[in-house]
């Protein structure tokens, strides 16, 4: 009798429902049951301080995205995104600068560090530093180490503020409000297929590079979707030309039953995680950018009212006014008497020209965020 690989033991030791051992079974018999991986976030700290994530699951053997890939072609990639099995209980080392920490991944597979011990605060100017995580345990063949590196943010002197930015029909196209619509995008495009807000991009380079041109403001991608779809943004943002940044998205898996939930439920993990941030970062100030399709108004209120000296400015893109504007006028106004401007945009020009005014971005950059804004009104 041939014996089970180890992958396939591992998973029917762990598994307890049902349904996910007969998922177990049926990928096993034909052969769809794949090696674990570690899939590494980008990390962020101060210096002393450093937060480090990331997801173990079995490897969905997707295809790098291509415009030319077929709608069949999409929908097999979010199936296989939401279809894997993630790997609970599995213990992971992360090393990083001399200094090393184990961790067991949680019940949906992702696994938390804090370093507390590093000595990096010297450091004069921005820099993503290297980390490694390696997966030690009985899951692989031959006992096996999985190890791969991922990068950590740390700020420096060169920075002005930070960028916290929403996602979902604020820097993508989403249609999050909207049903049949959104399921519509996650199924048929991909992340090369699917379209930023026109000039979103150059404007955010603009805030990155700051007044000057010479500064290094980081960027904080903060998301209602959960980490299913990390592989997707963040090609997302590389292919558009974003800023480089940490991504913080939700950490509740949505099986594929439910995937078209993503981005859906409560969204105060947002405020917890921006929160987060500010204490991190307790000497830097803030720029906030959302929609009010969800709670976002409500959410950077929320942190106004904790914060509200280190707040440059929030800006709102109005992609729904039925129903809404009245409650955006509201916190607009109760936000005036913490001397916090929210700026209330059509379009991203509108919020650019702001910026120039307020000397957040350089006042030569208008031109380029325009002619960006019309070449992806084109796409």
């Amino acid at each position: 009798m041939v014996k089970a690989p180890k992958t396939f033991r591992y998973f029917k030791k762990i598994t307890k429902s049902v349904y996910k051992r007969i998922k177990l079974f049926v990928k096993y018999r034909l052969g769809w049951l794949r090696v674990p991986i570690i899939i590494p976030y980008h990390g962020y700290g101060d210096g002393e301080t450093l937060l480090v994530s990331g997801y173990v699951t079995e490897d969905k053997g997707m295809a790098k995205p291509d415009e030319k890939h077929t709608r069949w072609e999409n929908l097999l990639a979010m199936i296989k995104r939401y279809s894997s099995d993630e790997i609970p209980g599995a213990l992971v080392t992360i090393d990083v600068d001399g200094q090393r920490q184990e961790a067991t991944t949680g019940d949906t597979g992702l696994f938390k560090v804090r370093f507390d011990t590093v000595s990096l605060a010297s450091k004069k100017k921005s820099e993503w530093i290297l980390y490694v995580a390696t997966l030690h345990s009985d899951i692989t063949e031959d006992d096996r180490q999985v190890s791969t590196r991922g990068e950590i943010l740390i700020p420096g002197s060169d920075c002005e503020f930070a960028v916290v930015s929403d996602v979902d029909d604020t820097i993508l196209v989403s249609h999050a409000t909207q049903a049949l619509r959104k399921l519509w995008l996650m199924l048929w495009r991909n992340s090369r297929t699917r379209k930023p807000f026109p000039g979103v991009a150059a404007f955010y380079r603009a805030l990155h590079v700051g007044r000057d041109g010479k500064q290094f403001n980081p960027f904080f991608y903060v998301s209602s979707s959960e980490w299913n779809l990390y592989d997707l943004l963040e090609d997302f943002c590389i292919y558009n030309g974003f800023p480089k940044g940490v991504f913080l998205l939700r950490e509740l898996k949505v099986n594929i039953l439910k995937f078209w939930k993503s981005g859906g439920g409560d969204h105060q993990h947002k405020y917890r995680k921006i929160k987060v941030l500010f204490d991190t970062y307790p000497g830097m100030s803030f720029i906030l950018i959302g929609d009010n399709g969800q709670h976002d108004p409500e959410i950077y209120s929320q942190i106004a009212k904790e914060y509200p000296s280190r707040i440059r400015a929030i800006y709102i893109r109005v992609v729904r006014k039925k129903g809404r504007y009245r409650r955006l006028s509201e916190i607009k106004a109760r936000l005036e008497l913490l001397h916090v401007p929210m700026i209330l945009a059509h379009d991203t020009v509108e919020a650019a020209r702001h910026a120039i005014e307020n000397k957040l971005i350089a006042a030569d950059s208008e031109a380029g965020i325009v002619l960006d804004a019309e070449e992806d009104s084109l796409r």
